[in-house]
């Protein structure tokens, strides 16, 4: 039945932009194409079938088969709507029968009234000089959301800001938003549902007063940056008349796909995103359920095809889970490609700005965008894929699509080097600690002292260091992963570098206790090679390194490290090695004054601190040379708070640490 030729339908609502000569329209003058198209099946979720990789976009959701004609797109584009209100935002509402407009001065009025209830959006515009009709873009919050305003000005470009807690706030209460009073049946509906509705009202009412207001309604933009990038990307997949769609820097919940953020380590999973945004059941796919997803976000770009859609990224922010984003984009971009019109999709995904601000070549690319689908500059070159991850194999997600295997491939390790090693058998500075724990392999692994770290720039210092020798068999690109425990945001970081190279941060590796992370990917020659690692934050702990021609990571406890050892005299553990000893202080709990002992076995030089449990130092009690022997310092906490502290003792390449409890008054 979903066969049907939407030729008809196409021709009703095509609009041809400027001088392009490609048949396949650039916008559309109806919001939802789709909208007579037959409802996809939308099952509970204990019915729905595992999909482990990204799911297929040109596949029927009845499973009747694969369709990647231009004729039954929009069909197809209307069950993926379907399912992602369905199973993450909400109900997005039709456009209701009851909506009037104005413009008086520079503010554009839209009432909107539903069962006797009216929501008033108001957006106060900046005009170009002269009659127009003028290009538009609208801006999440702002006149240009984001993005520098200078871009469009100069381009007599006007300027729309869309007000979105007129209709929702950023942290909703549900069922007592403006848009609960239209439809309280829909209280349970996310922030990008209403947000979406909002947008596409604000565009009704630039219709209702084009008379007056003489806006060029073929050639509209969206765009936002962070949730209102998720913002201006939601808008243009589930509103066909906005021509151009710039996300910017929108993460999870965005362009990037929750199936492959869940691999990332400490991103915006499905889990992790704002609750207040999507719907409250959305989450029951969250973890390892997120394969339930009858959908993915590359869909949800998808959507916006064949119109023109530029994301923009920012690789170093690791909550943005921008390789994520990067293999999204990558399986999205497959839709413009199949129709003929890749030109229409670009990405730039690259470092060097702030969060919200632009790279020298992201403005370019944002004003190349503009130009070519709100100016209809025909030799504007569009295609534009620029990102840094070049060892990020994006193929194996969508390798499956038109197999009706919806499965990971099978790789062949026969030919791959894998290596272990255990960390603290290697060559192991003095600032590394080595701990015991049972779920660790060896029953050992190494972290940082508690009372140091190196978040601004790589250590130098041989003491700060571990340094792993291996041999390349071939050459090839090695991928260094790290069986770590990095329980949050604040300790789930360490600095690598390969050989003579630089060193270059590991960051954003959160995990849920042990688990394999790659750090990151070298291309090498065969031969001798030497990996460094450094410590960057303080409580990011290493059981175990992995050096790997394989691009997947190890499972369980991995194999048998190469450079196994025993411990020795050599190999020290917390609080006590061979003579050096840390008293635990007396009397503890204590109010006030308590006594703190250590002994060394020859004389040397001893730092003795005090920090709390944020790793701020509180105080200096130790920091001259002692002689051998056993020594008592006496601590007074009258100036501190009630809770637990510690403290750290360094001498010679000896250190530890005890907990102590200051009981207050």
């Amino acid at each position: 039945m979903r066969r049907i030729s939407l030729l008809a339908l196409l021709l009703n609502t095509l609009v041809v932009v400027g001088s392009f000569t490609q048949e396949i329209p650039f916008v559309y003058d109806v919001e939802n194409t789709g909208a007579d198209c037959p409802e996809p099946p939308l099952p509970a979720f204990a019915d729905l079938p595992v999909i482990e990789p990204l799911t297929d976009p040109f596949e029927w959701s009845d499973g009747s088969g694969r369709d990647t004609s231009f004729a039954n797109w929009s069909c197809r584009r209307s069950e993926i709507a379907a399912e992602i209100e369905h199973y993450e935002i909400g109900e997005k509402p039709v456009r209701p029968d009851t909506i009037t407009a104005s413009y008086t001065g520079d503010t554009l009025t839209v009432n909107v009234t539903v069962n006797g209830n009216t929501l008033t959006l108001t957006s106060i515009i900046t005009l170009p000089a002269g009659d127009g009709p003028f290009p538009a873009v609208i801006g999440m919050g702002f006149g240009t959301g984001n993005l520098p305003a200078d871009i469009f000005t100069s381009r007599d470009i006007a300027q729309i800001p869309f007000y979105f807690w007129e209709v929702m706030g950023y942290e909703q209460t549900r069922g007592s938003e403006p848009i609960n009073q239209l439809y309280p049946e829909l209280a349970y509906m996310g922030a990008y549902s209403a947000w979406s509705w909002g947008i596409s009202r604000l565009i009704d009412g630039l219709e209702l007063v084009s008379d007056s207001l003489n806006i060029d309604l073929n050639h509209l933009a969206v765009t936002g940056c962070s949730f209102a990038g998720k913002m201006a990307l939601f808008a243009g997949a589930f509103d066909e008349r906005i021509a151009l769609t710039i996300a910017q820097e929108s993460g999870g919940g965005g362009a990037a796909a929750w199936r492959v953020s869940e691999t990332l380590g400490n991103v915006e999973t499905l889990g992790a995103t704002s609750h207040v945004w999507f719907m409250e059941s959305m989450f029951q796919f969250s973890g390892t359920n997120v394969s339930k997803l009858p959908h993915d976000h590359h869909e949800l770009m998808a959507m916006i095809s064949p119109r023109a859609l530029l994301v923009l990224g920012n690789p170093p922010w690791v909550w943005l889970a921008e390789e994520s984003g990067y293999v999204s984009c990558r399986a999205a971009h497959e839709v413009w490609k199949t129709f003929g019109i890749p030109e229409r999709f670009g990405y730039s995904l690259v470092s060097g700005h702030e969060h919200c601000e632009l790279a020298n070549v992201q403005r370019t690319a944002v004003e190349t965008f503009v130009d070519a689908f709100l100016l209809d500059d025909t030799v504007a070159n569009t295609n534009i894929t620029d990102h840094e991850y070049d060892l990020v194999n994006f193929s194996r997600w969508t390798e499956w699509w038109g197999t009706g295997d919806p499965s990971f491939p099978e790789i062949d390790t026969s030919d791959c080097q894998i290596i272990y090693f255990e960390p603290e058998c290697a060559t192991i500075g003095g600032n590394w600690d080595i701990n015991e724990s049972a779920s660790a392999s060896g029953g050992r692994y190494v972290t940082v002292r508690p009372d140091i770290e190196s978040v601004s720039a790589a250590p130098a210092t041989s003491d700060d260091q571990i340094y792993i020798t291996f041999t390349a068999d071939k050459d090839t690109t090695y991928h260094i992963f790290g069986r770590l425990d990095c329980p949050s945001p604040d300790d789930d970081s360490f600095w690598l570098k390969m050989d003579n190279g630089s060193f270059a941060m590991a960051n954003g590796l959160g995990t849920s206790g042990w688990q394999w992370v790659r750090l990151t990917s070298y291309v090498l020659t065969a031969g001798e090679h030497i990996l460094n690692i450094a410590y960057r934050e303080n409580g990011a702990k290493m059981d175990k390194i992995c050096i790997s021609s394989y691009v997947y990571a190890p499972e369980g406890m991995g194999e048998e490290a190469e450079n196994i050892c025993e411990p020795t005299a050599e190999v020290k553990l917390t609080e006590v090695n061979n003579d050096y000893v840390l008293g635990q202080n007396f009397p503890n709990p204590f109010n006030g004054k308590t006594n703190i002992s250590f002994e060394i076995p020859n004389d040397t030089y001893v730092s003795l601190k005090v920090y709390n449990m944020l790793g701020v130092e509180i105080a200096e009690l130790v920091r001259k040379k002692y002689s051998q022997g056993k020594h008592t310092i006496e601590f007074d906490s009258s100036n501190l708070s009630k809770g637990i502290y510690f403290y750290t003792i360094k001498a010679d390449k000896f250190s530890a640490s005890q907990k102590m409890i200051v009981q207050g008054e």
